[in-house]
C-alpha cells in the first residue's frame, strides 16, 4: 500500500481499514478500481462501507471531471490481443510436474501471504480479459457519474447498471457415495484435498448437497454452511423419536393389516433416520424425552443453527477448510458429533479458479430428501443445471443399478422440466485393473484403454434401453468418459489426455466462455457509449426523422409476426393436452389401482403407503426408485406433449423457441447502418439493445418453461391433497383399506383434475407469450425513441472512449462469437 491510500484513508476516518488495505496490496490504481463487492468485503462495518463509498466518489470528482474521458489504458492494443490469443492455448493444464490451468497453478499450496489487491488478483488470474472489463467498467462508472437528469440521462443510468449480470451455470454431479465424486471434482479444479473424502473415519452421509463455486474477491479457501430451520429438525426429530423406539410394537400392529406388498421398502428411511439421530445426539438419543432435543447443549458448536443464520469458514488452505467441513458432511466415529442431518447446503468457494468463474459445480444427493427444504432445493437445483454428470465405479457402469435409478428419477425435472443440455454418464476409477502394477507400463496402458473403450460402448447401449429417458434427452445430448483422478495427478499408467480429466476441464471452459462476463459487458457498453456520442450530432434531423418512422412500423410488424407463431404453438400444445386429457380420464382409475394393490411378499405394504401420503404423494426411500403417484397418475399427459413440448421449448441452446420465432425477429440495423451512415453510431446501440433483450428472452423462457411444465404435477398434487391429508390421519386396524378407499372415492370424485392441469398449463404458456410480447415492444421502442427522437447537448463527449471500447469489442469478438 503506498502513502496515497494511507493518507486518504486517515482523511476519511476509516484509519481501522489500514491495515486490511496494506494486507491487500491496495494501491492508488487499485484504489480507484474498487468495486462494489471490493468494499463489501474490506469494509465489515455499515459506517466504514459508507465512509468508504463517499469518499471514491469524492475523490474521483477532485481527480477530475474530464479525466475519465481522457485515460489510457498501460496495455496496448497489440499486447492485449496477443496476450489473448496465449490464454487460449492455455486452457488444458500441461503435463509438467507442477500441473497448470491457464495461469492457475495445480501444486496444492497457497501463498497467503501474498495478498493483491482484488482488481489487480482477478487479472493476473483472469489475463487480458479481465484487464479489458476492469478497463471498460471504469470508463462506464465514470459516464454514469457525469449524466444529469433529464430523461435521456436516466435511460442511459439505468442502462450501464443493467450491464452488470453474473449468469452461472450449474452442473450437477450425481452418483452413489463411494464412486469417487469428491476425488473427481478435486481433481477438476485442481484442489486435491478440497472435498472431504469417504474413509475408514468417516462415510459418506446422502443428505447434504455441497456447492464449488469461485471465490472471486480474496486467495482464501472459504466454506458457507446453510441449515435447515430448526424447527424443522424439531418436527423431524419428534417424528423419528417414536417411530424408532417402537419398532418392535409397530411391526406386531402391522399384522392386523390387510395383507400388500410393494418393491419400495422404508427400512432404507428407518436406518436414515438412526443414523441422524445417532449423529446428533449419540447413543443416548434412545434414553431421551423429545423435549430436550432442542436443549442447546447439543448445539453449542453451532449457534448459528439456532438462530437461523449461515455459518461461515475461512481457511488458507484447501486441506484445512476440508478437515473443518467435514462434521457437516460427512458421517462417522459415535464418540463425535456429527452435524450433517441439520445441514441444507454447504457452499464451498475456492480462489483463483479460472474453470468456476461462471460455473458451479453441485454435488447433489441421488434422490430429494423427506426434509422439505432439503427437497425443494433439490427439485430447484437440478431443474437448473445446463450439465449433469452421472458418477459411477468403471467396474459396473453399464449395469448399475442406482446410477439408472438416480438418472431416471430425475429425467422430467433435467429434460423438458428443466434446462439441462448435455448428460455426462461418467466411469471413475478408470486405472484400476486387477493385477495392473505387475505389467509393463506398456502393457498396462494398452489394457486400462481396451477396457475403457468397451465399458464406453456397454454404457451407450444400455442407454439406448431406457424408454424414459429417450423420451426427454436426445442421443445427442449424452456422453460417457472413462476417467482416472489418481492417475490425473500421478500419472503412473496414463498420460492426462488419458485420464480424460481434461476433457470435463473443456466442458467448463466452454460454459464459461458462452458467458462471458467479459464479452457481454463490453459490448454493451459499446452500443451505450455510441448512443451516447450519437446524441449529440444534430446535423442529421431529417434522417433521424426517416428511420424513426420505418423502425418504430418495423417494429409493430416483427411482433405481429412473433405473435402469429407463438399463438400457433398454444394451439398445437392445446391439441396434445386435449388428447392427454382424455386418455389420463379412461386410464387412471386402472393406474391408481396398480398403485394402491401390490401383492408381494415383503415388508408391509401399510408403512409405505403411509410414508406417500405423508409426503404429498411422493416416498423417496434411500435406496431404490422413487415412488410418485403425482406423476404416475398424470403420466398419459406427459406423454401427449412431450415431442411439442421440446420442440416448443427445447433446452438446447443452439435451438429455438417458439419455432424460432424470436430468433428470426429483427429490426435490420445492418441494413439500415449501409444505407444511412450517418446515423451508424444510434444504429449500433439498437443493435446491441436488440441482441441483448433477445438474449433476456431466451434465458427468461427457459425459467418460464420449467414452471410451465412442473404446473401439471403441481395441479395434480394440490388437488390430492386432501385425499392425502385424510388417508395420513388413519391408523389402528383395517387401516390399509381405509386408506385405499380414500384415495379411489378422491379420484372418482374428481377427474377434472386433469382439465384443470390443462388449463393451468395453457394459461401460464399464455402468460410467457404475453410477457414476450410486452418485453419486446417495450425495451425497443423505448430505445428507438431516445436514439432517434431525443437530443441532449449535456452529454459528455465519450469520443476516445467510444474507440476505446469499440477496439476491445472487435479483439474479443475475434476470440469468440458472443
Amino acid at each position: 500500500m503506498d502513502d496515497f491510500v494511507r493518507d486518504k484513508l486517515s482523511e476519511w476516518g476509516l484509519s481501522e481499514l489500514i491495515e486490511e488495505f496494506e494486507d491487500e496490496r491496495i494501491n492508488k490504481e487499485s484504489l480507484l478500481l474498487l468495486e462494489e463487492q471490493d468494499i463489501e468485503n474490506l469494509a465489515r462495518r455499515t459506517g466504514h462501507k459508507v465512509k468508504l463509498k463517499n469518499g471514491l466518489k469524492q475523490l474521483k470528482e477532485e481527480l477530475g471531471a474530464g479525466n475519465c474521458f481522457k485515460q489510457e489504458t498501460d496495455l496496448s492494443l497489440a499486447q492485449i490481443e496477443e496476450d489473448m490469443e496465449r490464454s487460449d492455448l492455455e486452457v488444458l493444464p500441461s503435463t509438467s510436474d507442477r500441473v497448470q490451468l491457464g495461469k492457475r497453478k495445480y501444486d496444492h499450496q497457497d501463498d497467503s501471504s501474498q495478498l493483491e489487491s482484488p482488481t489487480k488478483r482477478q487479472c493476473d488470474f483472469q489475463g487480458p480479459e479481465a484487464y479489458i472489463l476492469q478497463h471498460v467498467k471504469t470508463i462506464m462508472d465514470c459516464v454514469k457519474e457525469h449524466l444529469g437528469k433529464d430523461k435521456l440521462s436516466e435511460f442511459l443510468r439505468n442502462k450501464i447498471k443493467s450491464l452488470e449480470t453474473d449468469k452461472r451455470e450449474l452442473v450437477g454431479v450425481f452418483g452413489r457415495t463411494g464412486v469417487g465424486k469428491s476425488s473427481l471434482i478435486n481433481a477438476i479444479i485442481g484442489a486435491k484435498d478440497l472435498l472431504p473424502s469417504t474413509d475408514e473415519e468417516c462415510s459418506a452421509c446422502t443428505s447434504v448437497m455441497i456447492k464449488v463455486e469461485a471465490n472471486r474477491t480474496d486467495s482464501k479457501y472459504r466454506a458457507e454452511i446453510e441449515f435447515i430451520k430448526k424447527e424443522e429438525w424439531e418436527e423431524e426429530a419428534h417424528s423419528w423419536h417414536p417411530f424408532l423406539t417402537n419398532k418392535g410394537v409397530q411391526e406386531e400392529e402391522e399384522e392386523d393389516y390387510e395383507e400388500g406388498e410393494h418393491p419400495y421398502h422404508s427400512e432404507n428411511d428407518e436406518d436414515d433416520g438412526e443414523a441422524k439421530m445417532s449423529a446428533l445426539y449419540g447413543n443416548e438419543w434412545k434414553h431421551m424425552s423429545p423435549d430436550s432435543f432442542m436443549e442447546k447443549k447439543y448445539f453449542k458448536e453451532i449457534p448459528e443453527f439456532l438462530m437461523s443464520e449461515k455459518k461461515e469458514v475461512m481457511c488458507a488452505t484447501a486441506k484445512e477448510l476440508s478437515a473443518k467441513i467435514v462434521r457437516y458432511t460427512k458421517n462417522g466415529d459415535k464418540d463425535k458429533q456429527w452435524f450433517w442431518p441439520l445441514v441444507k447446503c454447504v457452499t464451498v468457494k475456492v480462489p483463483n479458479s479460472d474453470l468456476l468463474k461462471h460455473v458451479t459445480l453441485v454435488d447433489i444427493p441421488g434422490t430429494g430428501d423427506n426434509n422439505k427444504s432439503r427437497d425443494q432445493m433439490w427439485k430447484e437445483i437440478i431443474r437448473d443445471c445446463s450439465i449433469v454428470w452421472i458418477v459411477t465405479d468403471i467396474s459396473r457402469a453399464a449395469s448399475e443399478k442406482e446410477a439408472w435409478e438416480i438418472l431416471e428419477n430425475a429425467s422430467s425435472l433435467i429434460g423438458n422440466g428443466g434446462e439441462c443440455q448435455q448428460i455426462d454418464f461418467i466411469c471413475t476409477k478408470s486405472d484400476f485393473l486387477g493385477t495392473i502394477d505387475d505389467l509393463p507400463p506398456a502393457e498396462a496402458q494398452v489394457k486400462i484403454l481396451e477396457r475403457n473403450k468397451k465399458a464406453r460402448e456397454k454404457v451407450k447401449d444400455e442407454f439406448q434401453k431406457k424408454k424414459c429417458l429417450k423420451e426427454q434427452l436426445s442421443n445427442d445430448c449424452f456422453k460417457v468418459f472413462t476417467v482416472s483422478s489418481k492417475e490425473f495427478f500421478k500419472q503412473k499408467h496414463l498420460d492426462q489426455d488419458e485420464t480424460e480429466i481434461p476433457k470435463l476441464q473443456k466442458i467448463l471452459q466452454n460454459l464459461n466462455d458462452e458467458h462471458s462476463e467479459t464479452c457481454n459487458y463490453v459490448s454493451g457498453a459499446y452500443g451505450i457509449l455510441s448512443l451516447i456520442q450519437g446524441a449529440t450530432h444534430k446535423d442529421v434531423t431529417d434522417e433521424k426523422c426517416e428511420v424513426y418512422t420505418y423502425l418504430r412500423s418495423k417494429l409493430l410488424y416483427e411482433l405481429d409476426q412473433v405473435q402469429h407463431e407463438m399463438e400457433k404453438v398454444h394451439e398445437d400444445l392445446k391439441a396434445c393436452l386435449n388428447k392427454g386429457v382424455e386418455k389420463s380420464k379412461l386410464s387412471c382409475d386402472n393406474t391408481l389401482h396398480h398403485l394402491l394393490y401390490w401383492r408381494k411378499k415383503g415388508s408391509a405394504f401399510h408403512r409405505v403407503l403411509k410414508c406417500v401420503v405423508q409426503s404429498d404423494g411422493v416416498h423417496k426411500p434411500k435406496k431404490g426408485e422413487q415412488m410418485d403417484y403425482n406423476l404416475k397418475l398424470f403420466s398419459q399427459m406427459t406423454h401427449s406433449i412431450t415431442e411439442e413440448f421440446k420442440k416448443t421449448l427445447p433446452n438446447d441452446a443452439k435451438a429455438a423457441p417458439f419455432n424460432g420465432a424470436i430468433k428470426k425477429f429483427s429490426l435490420n440495423t445492418d441494413e439500415l447502418m449501409s444505407k444511412h451512415s450517418a446515423l451508424e453510431l444510434q444504429l449500433s446501440f439498437l443493435k446491441t439493445e436488440e441482441e441483448k433483450v433477445k438474449a433476456e428472452l431466451n434465458k427468461n423462457i427457459l425459467k418460464h418453461k420449467k414452471e410451465i411444465y412442473s404446473s401439471l404435477t403441481e395441479t395434480i398434487q394440490e388437488n390430492m391433497q386432501e385425499a392425502y391429508k385424510k388417508a395420513a390421519e388413519i391408523s389402528g386396524k383395517g387401516a390399509l383399506k381405509k386408506m385405499r378407499d380414500t384415495i379411489e372415492n378422491h379420484m372418482e370424485s374428481n377427474k377434472e383434475m386433469f382439465e384443470l392441469a390443462k388449463n393451468a398449463m395453457l394459461e401460464k404458456l399464455n402468460n410467457l407469450q404475453v410477457e414476450i410480447r410486452k418485453t419486446l415492444e417495450k425495451t425497443l421502442k423505448e430505445s428507438i425513441e431516445f436514439s432517434l427522437n431525443t437530443e441532449d447537448d449535456s452529454l459528455p463527449d465519450v469520443s476516445r472512449n467510444l474507440d476505446r471500447v469499440k477496439n476491445y469489442h472487435d479483439i474479443i469478438g475475434k476470440r469468440r462469437s458472443c
